[in-house]
């Protein structure tokens, strides 16, 4: 039985508390694409297709089904290409961070792009990873879980040894808890991350402003809030891609014709 306050009225409905979801995110859609050329030299990473789609496209679609309304995509290699592909999109709506002039890295990019994203928490997402959901969407499992009395970044964490095109030893170390230990050198750790978060951007009144053109890493945010024990991680449901070199398009297409057949 639900205890009641016999000052209030039955009828009256009882108000629980529920997680927001962020209706706001950041894509990083800057980066040179090295190790996809060829097809790079003449073509955004983002753009890359996988399946019939661009990169950037997947990632567009999860977050419109998981309620954003609005996205904030950073250019800067060939951004001309990325500004007319997105220009019609309405769900969510895309407003273009200009990076053409200058190099700010993940962290300075997303210092730059602030005022644009509000105080609220925001999805954060690179432009080229790629999942498939389990059976909730993990957009909407990372705002279920993320708790801004405890977080600053929730970071969603998949299994390196399931993972599609991913070979590497991996970033993270997680607990039941969903705390986060980081990777040491010459360590293997069973958790990646799969270039998917909530952060707030509170944390960011703390990022470095010593650097060149405010140039930073996002690892730099990661360690931080992880010293200050508000760095979390949950588990992906499903299965992520890594679709970091040509060889890896082939590797993603099979394992989405799969989850569909």
């Amino acid at each position: 039985m639900i205890p009641t306050d016999s000052r209030v009225p039955a009828h009256l409905p009882i108000e629980i508390d529920m997680p927001v979801k962020p209706s706001t995110a950041m894509v990083l859609a800057a980066g040179l694409g090295l190790r996809m050329r060829p097809i790079t030299d003449t073509m955004p990473k983002p753009l890359v297709k996988v399946a019939g789609r661009a990169l950037l496209d997947h990632v567009l679609d999860k977050l419109g089904e998981a309620g954003v309304t609005r996205a904030i995509v950073n250019v800067h290699y060939l951004p001309d290409q990325i500004i007319a592909h997105v220009a019609d999109r309405t769900s969510p709506v895309v407003t273009i961070s200009d990076e053409r002039d200058v190099v700010l890295g993940t962290g300075g990019a997303v210092v730059k792009a602030l005022p644009l994203l509000g105080d609220a928490p925001f999805f954060h997402l690179n432009a080229d990873t790629m999942w498939v959901d389990g059976v909730q969407p993990n957009l909407s499992r990372l705002a279920a879980a993320f708790d801004p009395e405890r977080m600053d970044i929730l970071l969603l964490m998949a299994p390196t040894a399931s993972s599609i095109g991913y070979a590497g030893s991996g970033d993270y170390a997680m607990a039941a808890d969903g705390t986060l230990k980081r990777r040491k050198e010459n360590q293997v750790v069973p958790f990646v991350y799969a270039g998917v978060a909530i952060m707030s951007p509170a944390m960011f009144a703390d990022a470095p402003r010593d650097t060149p053109n405010g140039e930073f890493s996002l690892t730099w945010m990661f360690d931080r809030a992880n010293e200050q024990e508000r760095l979390f991680g949950l588990r992906m449901d499903g299965l992520w891609m890594h679709v970091g070199t040509p060889d890896a398009i082939v590797a993603a297409e099979d394992a989405l014709l799969a989850s569909v057949a």
